[in-house]
């Protein structure tokens, strides 16, 4: 979408189109959007951990609200800025990192309860200040990072969040498309000659229902239709908010199809603050506070590739300063996770593909966003109204935005020199099935030692590596044509 075509005319040539400040109600709606798109991931985290824990109903919800509380907060920090040494300054929605789950998880596992939360919570403060402290570190990592290295890494984001995007269309992850044949299974138990406690060699599977049900793929089609005839036939501010036309479309057919209920919007309360240490005093272990810093270096190297992303898709250059200031933002939403009784936070990648199929470039619209946030943590009910969006809903949407990201990373690519550097053909191949790996082979480090599957569970992660690693190998980190110097990166600053 080109910048005409956003519905901004008439400002400052002087302001760049990041800092341009929109009217409050574009602002208000836009902001909305963001919001729709990252609400599934930033609550699905508390989600699943909470219940890990054993928490009880109400603790799990006071875990949701305080997630929805800090993610508008650490937004604020990381769009707008907090002195200049936090915040990237660029359209940025955060949300809690799915990287940190699995350790949370086994920490649920060994001790439960509110004492496992307070230890984690206690890992995650103590995480959050090594992050700060590591944050400079990181930031010299972006002379290594040139369009080779970037266009893969932004082409892998993008596959990444396809599965997500599907998972979406056809009610959830692949995981859940067959499940137990419970009688089946006990039909095999029973005929067993007596004195036999081996399990049989299969278990019995059947198809799930509810898994790429056709009227949920025909609603998530026809979310996906609406967006593009916004987008084809519509201009200035309806087209920005084609994928929030199209969600809100979509809730009104699922809606009358019986699959969009209000049960919970009818009981949640309408205010409730948000406190700090409702569990109790956080408890520090060396070993998992360790173990949290490691995933927030996982975390800080995706952010990395997000940030850059952004910088493309916004045409505005990123030093090295405004990404340690992005990372530190990274760090310093961990400690305010840890002290709001939440978890790690980082930028949600969901909506960079937003701001690739809006072309709305303005970080005061994920200022927006983060208030609205804020909002939904101290207003449950409308908390509760945004959380009965049906997933398959949104499916439609995520297929667009997510493969706009796939486009952009392409586009990046598309500077690099392939024909005079054969080299770099072979820097992209690799890189992308390296990370395919555990998008292919979930479980493929089930034979590592535990402490190294965070590191190797992420497709962006070991795409960014191998990138890295063989962009060294071959071209010794020297950008190859002066054409790739100038992909909105600024190195030196």
């Amino acid at each position: 979408m080109t910048e005409s075509s956003t519905g901004l005319a008439g400002s400052s040539a002087s302001v760049h189109a990041v800092d341009e400040r929109l009217p409050l109600p574009r602002l208000a709606v836009l902001g909305l959007q963001h919001v729709l798109v990252m609400y599934g991931g930033a609550v699905a985290v508390p989600l699943i951990v909470g219940r890990a824990l054993g928490l009880t109903p109400a603790q799990v919800a006071i875990l949701i609200s305080a997630d929805l509380f800090c993610c508008g907060i650490v937004t604020l920090i990381q769009s707008l800025g907090v002195t200049r040494f936090f915040g990237v300054r660029l359209p940025v929605m955060m949300g809690v990192t799915f990287a940190a789950v699995g350790p949370m998880v086994a920490v649920a596992q060994v001790q439960g309860g509110t004492d496992g939360a307070r230890a984690i919570f206690g890992a995650l403060i103590g995480a959050g200040i090594l992050s700060m402290l590591l944050a400079p570190v990181m930031g010299r990592l972006l002379r290594f990072f040139p369009p080779v290295v970037t266009g893969t890494i932004i082409v892998m984001i993008g596959i990444s969040l396809m599965r997500v995007g599907i998972g979406w269309a056809m009610g959830g992850p692949a995981s859940t498309a067959q499940r137990v044949d419970v009688p089946r299974l006990e039909a095999l138990l029973a005929s067993r000659p007596a004195g036999t406690t081996t399990m049989p060699l299969t278990v019995p599977m059947v198809d799930n229902p509810a898994y790429a049900a056709l009227d949920h793929l025909a609603v998530a089609t026809f979310v996906l239709v609406v967006i593009l005839l916004i987008t084809r036939y519509l201009r200035g501010f309806l087209a920005n908010i084609a994928v929030l036309l199209g969600a809100v479309t979509g809730c009104g057919v699922a809606a009358a199809m019986g699959e969009m209920t209000f049960d919970r919007v009818a009981s949640a309360p309408w205010f409730a603050l948000v406190y700090p240490f409702v569990f109790g005093a956080p408890t520090f272990d060396a070993f998992l506070i360790g173990t949290m810093t490691l995933v927030m270096v996982v975390v800080m190297i995706e952010s990395t590739g997000m940030f850059l992303a952004l910088s493309d898709i916004t045409g505005k250059p990123l030093s090295r300063a405004e990404l340690t200031a992005g990372l530190r933002a990274d760090g310093l939403g961990t400690l305010i996770g840890g002290l709001f009784n939440t978890f790690p936070y980082t930028s949600f990648s969901q909506n960079v593909g937003l701001v690739s199929v809006t072309g709305v470039r303005s970080r005061w619209v994920c200022v927006a966003g983060g208030v609205i946030m804020i909002g939904l943590g101290l207003l449950p009910k409308m908390a509760a109204l945004v959380e009965a969006v049906p997933l398959f809903v949104l499916g439609g949407a995520g297929l667009v935005m997510f493969g706009m990201v796939v486009a952009s990373g392409i586009r990046i690519l598309s500077t690099v020199d392939f024909r005079g550097n054969r080299h770099n053909l072979y820097i992209v191949a690799i890189a992308v099935g390296c990370g395919m790996v555990p998008q292919e082979a979930p479980r493929w480090t089930q034979q590592m030692v535990h402490g190294l599957r965070p590191l190797l569970e992420s497709g962006i992660l070991l795409t960014s590596i191998a990138a890295v690693l063989l962009n060294l190998y071959f071209n010794g980190g020297r950008p190859q044509t002066p054409g790739e110097e100038a992909v909105h990166l600024d190195a030196s600053a």
